[in-house]
């Protein structure tokens, strides 16, 4: 009689202690062919193929492929190592199946803010009204800001950050810890693009509220005014920010009234649009990337790396980030206000 060709993750499934009857009902056999394997294997004990003439037989059918995509299909976050164990094969052979037959291929899941439908409706709303506004006006005179908080201490990356050691000293004192302090040090840093150049990077301590009276006297005036006079000569610009308590209060609209006349106001710019802003989707992780896996002595040498990366930015890439902002609004237009890197 010839062997049955499932005979290899029949025998494996049977080692785990699954009945035969569930082997069947995974493989989609019949019962009696795994009954027979079993009472082959109790007869002369022995677990691997019985010789056969022909090609050498591979895990690799028409059938195995059915399974493996149906419970793809059924949970797309499926883990490989875990249906590798389920069918008592190779993880290799399950990764060729998935990625070479089935054309499957593995993601990192992407992350975005929040967005109930509210705030979708109004991401919609006011996408538009931004696309129509630089109909009329040029996206280069716009001046995008935003503040971020870093620390001396950033996070490892944890998927790439390694440490090569010999097979059991994986649990010895020679593996390095990554750690963190409980309330590391910080600085709050806000900065801003335009398509022709950016502004000052101005650090504000932890220490200091960023209150109205701070963002208006700090960022506004002692910083961003002069510097926006000089590089746009006189030229009429657009500022854009978010609107934070400090950035939405009744004497911050009034200093923003009287110099920064041409702001995006509530009317213009959607909350929650991180994705919109490139000093967000952008600038921020730019920065982050040039001096991510280092720890720092003190918040001034924290200062020093990022003012370095800072002055590191070429026009060329705030022209380019800049640009990308039509893209992303008629993105998010498509997208019905709700995420929308998919469709870059």
């Amino acid at each position: 009689m010839r062997a049955s060709p499932h005979r290899p993750t029949i025998e494996a499934l049977l080692k785990r202690g699954m009945r035969a009857i569930d082997v069947a009902r995974m493989l989609g056999i019949p019962s009696s062919t795994v009954r027979n394997v079993s009472a082959s294997i109790r007869k002369d004990r022995r677990c691997h193929v019985k010789p056969k003439l022909g090609r050498p037989f591979t895990v690799n059918t028409r059938q195995t492929r059915g399974i493996i995509k149906r419970r793809i299909d059924r949970n797309d976050g499926l883990s490989l190592n875990k249906v590798a164990s389920d069918l008592g094969i190779a993880r290799s052979t399950v990764q060729k199946i998935v990625k070479k037959e089935l054309n499957i291929h593995s993601y990192h899941i992407s992350r975005g803010q929040y967005l109930s439908d509210a705030s979708k409706a109004s991401r919609l709303e006011k996408s538009k009204k931004l696309l129509a506004h630089f109909d009329l006006r040029r996206l280069s005179d716009v001046i995008w800001t935003d503040e971020k908080i870093f620390t001396i201490e950033p996070l490892p990356n944890r998927q790439n950050q390694r440490q090569l050691l010999p097979k059991g000293d994986n649990k010895s004192p020679k593996r390095r810890l990554a750690s963190n302090r409980l309330f590391p040090k910080s600085v709050m840093v806000w900065g801003g693009i335009t398509a022709t150049g950016k502004t000052p990077l101005v650090f504000i301590d932890r220490n200091v509220k960023i209150n109205s009276e701070v963002y208006q006297k700090t960022v506004l005036m002692d910083n961003l005014l002069p510097w926006a006079t000089q590089h746009f000569a006189g030229r009429p610009f657009i500022l854009q920010q978010d609107w934070a308590p400090s950035h939405g209060s009744k004497s911050t609209i009034a200093v923003l009234d009287a110099h920064f006349p041409g702001y995006l106001g509530k009317d213009l710019w959607p909350a929650s649009s991180p994705d919109l802003n490139p000093m967000d989707f952008s600038v921020w992780g730019h920065l982050e990337s040039k001096i991510s896996g280092s720890s720092y002595s003190s918040v001034d040498t924290l200062k020093d790396a990022l003012q370095k990366a800072w002055d590191d930015i070429d026009v060329d890439y705030c022209r380019r980030t800049a640009d990308s902002v039509i893209k992303r609004l008629k993105a998010c237009v498509e997208a019905h206000g709700s995420n929308f890197e998919y469709l870059l």
